[in-house]
């Protein structure tokens, strides 16, 4: 950060006290202005061709306080990051500031070590909030993506793509990639900015329905199609009719519904379950999945002609820990977007949290990096989010990741091992198994249906279990 392009505009109505934070700031190489008021702040603002990047502002003044100050800055200048100085017997206040819209406070008297962490975080946390928001800006405007968070140039290509596949409507799309890496945020993206109502996208897990109930889930059936069938239902083809219809893990699909979905596809048209009438099938189909589907082809467990038919038009997601330099960017939005949800006033995440960040290997790629966030805000007592507040496992690295993909097979003896490490207040059986169920389903790529043939077991519990 350059620090001697950026302007810092210093209040305070005493004089000395002025003085000590524009000697520092001077000295760390920032250019400072002064104001003895809140008004004269507002008119040197005035006179300026463009604004101070941050505000230091004491928070006891005569005639208009830091606080009135703060909300008359907010309504002209929004993202201007405002530091609030407050005495002792004045912390109160200085929260009711943060609720007005200040970025951090500091209490008097200020160390100087202190207030350039401060100002230097505040500037950091801007600076990314306006790259963000100009990344967000620039996808919307030729996408329409503005949930997609990157600057990742391996993201450029599955954006490239999916906007293309956004202008062909009926065109079906397969999109591939680990758990947790956006298959379902992309899906929606190449929906909204086909231009269909929002309401018509629709999504379906093929892997967390019961195979029994799958067909009328997909197609919907009549009254008294089977027993239980007490009025006619709709089925997930019908609610997603001129939209999108997701087909989540369709690698999971039983292999008997493979060849009905396939007739869809082909005749444009289904059948409600205990119905001969044909009902238009108008919806485009995205498929997603985090199963290698050719593999399964070769397995005979997917039929080879809906593969060809749902891969027309591949688009492949990177893992998180091949797009390293996003993490530091969503990091700090779930932290904006998890502070405000929650309430809390967390400043930012710290050097040696965020080193942490980086050094993960995030085997449930952006989703777990949101839970992890979510959770160190819950946490958290409104203060830097810190190595603890992450509560990541320290096993869990880029080698292990990498050996749990080799697969777990028989060693020369003809054994499994499996090597489960637990702090002891953690231990359980619960926690045997779910820890079992997660290492077998990474070493199986993360596809449930071949973890669940290893284990000898039905899929669904994984689903009961919530292990992802």
């Amino acid at each position: 950060m350059n620090e001697e392009a950026i302007t810092v505009l210093a209040v305070d109505d005493n004089r000395s006290e002025r003085y000590l934070v524009k000697s520092r700031l001077s000295k760390w190489g920032y250019r400072v202005l002064e104001a003895a008021s809140a008004e004269q702040a507002l008119d040197v603002m005035a006179k300026l061709e463009s604004p101070p990047d941050l505000i230091v502002s004491d928070q006891v003044m005569p005639d208009m306080d830091g606080i009135g100050l703060l909300r008359r800055i907010r309504k002209a200048y929004p993202y201007i990051p405002f530091v609030m100085l407050t005495g002792h017997g004045s912390i109160d206040k200085a929260v009711a500031s943060m609720k007005q819209g200040a970025d951090d406070y500091l209490i008097k008297p200020v160390r100087d070590l202190e207030l350039r962490r401060t100002v230097r975080r505040c500037l950091k946390l801007h600076r990314l909030s306006l790259e963000n928001e100009e990344l967000k800006d620039y996808l919307n405007d030729l996408y329409g993506f503005r949930n997609i968070v990157t600057r990742s140039k391996k993201m450029r290509v599955p954006l490239e793509l999916a906007a293309k596949a956004a202008e062909v409507p009926d065109m079906p799309v397969a999109i591939f990639g680990e758990s947790g890496t956006g298959k379902e945020l992309f899906a929606r993206a190449i929906h909204s900015a086909s231009g269909c109502p929002k309401s018509r996208f629709v999504g379906l897990n093929c892997a967390g329905i019961p195979d029994g109930l799958l067909e009328s889930e997909l197609f919907g059936h009549v009254k008294g199609a089977f027993t239980g069938a007490d009025s006619e239902r709709e089925g997930k083809f019908g609610k997603a009719r001129e939209g999108t219809l997701l087909l989540d893990e369709i690698g999971d699909m039983p292999f008997e519904l493979q060849s009905k979905l396939l007739r869809v596809l082909q005749e444009r048209a289904y059948e409600k379950v205990g119905s001969d009438k044909p009902v238009a099938a108008n919806a485009r189909i995205i498929a997603a999945t985090n199963a290698d589907l050719e593999a399964l082809v070769k397995e005979g467990r997917f039929r080879e002609d809906l593969f060809h038919r749902v891969n027309a038009y591949p688009i492949a997601l990177p893992p998180l820990r091949e797009r390293k330099e996003d993490i530091a960017l969503l990091a700090d939005y779930f932290i904006e977007k998890f502070r405000s949800h929650c309430g809390k006033h967390v400043p930012g995440i710290s050097e040696a949290a965020m080193e942490m960040l980086r050094e993960y290997s995030w085997p449930g790629n952006v989703r777990e990096l949101k839970n992890c966030i979510e959770r160190a805000i819950i946490v958290n007592n409104g203060e830097l989010v810190r190595p603890e507040h992450l509560m990541l496992k320290p096993n869990a690295t880029i080698g292990n990741a990498r050996a749990c993909k080799s697969g777990l097979g028989p060693d020369a003896d003809g054994k499994i091992s499996i090597r489960l490490d637990f702090d002891p207040r953690d231990f359980s059986l619960d926690a045997v198994i779910a820890a079992t169920l997660g290492r077998v389903l990474e070493s199986c790529g993360n596809n449930k249906a071949k973890a669940a043939e290893m284990l000898k077991v039905s899929r669904n519990i994984f689903y009961r279990r919530n292990v992802k």
